[in-house]
């Protein structure tokens, strides 16, 4: 992951606030807000191990029970401040309240609401937190495993938004002292397997040093190759269509029906 010193960074659910704090110590941003899902009460209560203190004191403005899909939670976020909007391998947490697991259920399943999640962060980014002027980054950190491998993120994630998809880079956790990959509902730390950041942007990449880092789509060109499923090149037509056939093909496809649904449908709404 890249990230230069003189970016306005906003980082969000956090969990607890590790990486927000390597963040501050080896990189020392321009200016760094940080924020979690949690409530200070809850987050003090899940991690016997946090960061909320040690950034607090470092002088780094932390807020507590922010959700990225809800407005009326983001009091202190400046906006249109920041250059970068991080999420660091972002996972829908449990439903503990029958009613609240009803609800979501109603929109659809685990698959649609981190994907819903995603596109939430990407649009309220654009609109509420990057500034036009500054680098208008943002940045999912994810891993090549389900469900994460499932959610096409480098496809239609940012589908109907005005942010654009740049391509990857490895995320090197090492370049990242002290931050521990935790479980979202508990106090467990998660194995550190390969993680990829993902970059979208709401214009032209401005910064040199990450236009050189990044790694375009391979997958990119359905004509040669199934994005969705990362597989190919298809050599033949009848090698294209076999894939087609495959199972995880049409569970995928399944999935990006569903999700293709929840935009029309979301576009509906805001007529």
């Amino acid at each position: 992951m890249f990230i230069n010193p003189d970016w306005r960074i906003l980082t969000v659910g956090d969990g607890d606030l590790s990486f927000s704090l390597s963040l501050q110590q080896y990189y020392q941003p321009r200016l760094l807000v940080a924020s979690v899902l949690d409530s200070l009460d809850t987050l003090t209560d899940k991690y016997a191990q946090h960061a909320y203190h040690q950034l607090t004191r470092a002088g780094v403005a932390v807020l507590n029970s922010v959700d990225v899909t809800n407005p009326q939670t983001w009091q202190g976020i400046g906006e249109q401040s920041f250059d970068l909007v991080v999420f660091q391998f972002p996972l829908i947490p449990n439903f503990v309240e029958k009613g609240e697991f009803e609800k979501q259920r109603q929109i659809g399943s685990n698959n649609l609401l981190n994907r819903r999640l995603l596109h939430l962060f990407l649009k309220h980014a654009q609109q509420y937190w990057l500034d036009p002027q500054g680098q208008g980054l943002c940045y999912i950190s994810s891993k090549d495993v389900k469900p994460y491998l499932e959610w096409n993120l480098e496809g239609s994630l940012a589908d109907g938004l005005p942010v654009f998809y740049q391509g990857s880079m490895p995320f090197e956790i090492e370049r990242f002292p002290g931050y521990r990959l935790r479980n979202v509902d508990r106090d467990k730390f998660v194995k550190d397997t390969q993680g990829t950041t993902h970059v979208w942007a709401t214009h032209s990449i401005k910064d040199p040093q990450l236009h050189q880092t990044l790694v375009a789509n391979p997958y990119a060109d359905e004509s040669l190759f199934c994005s969705m499923c990362r597989k190919g090149p298809f050599l033949t037509e009848l090698e294209k269509a076999n894939h087609q056939q495959s199972a995880k093909h049409l569970k995928l496809a399944t999935l990006e029906q569903e999700w293709q649904g929840y935009l029309v449908s979301l576009s509906a709404s805001e007529f």
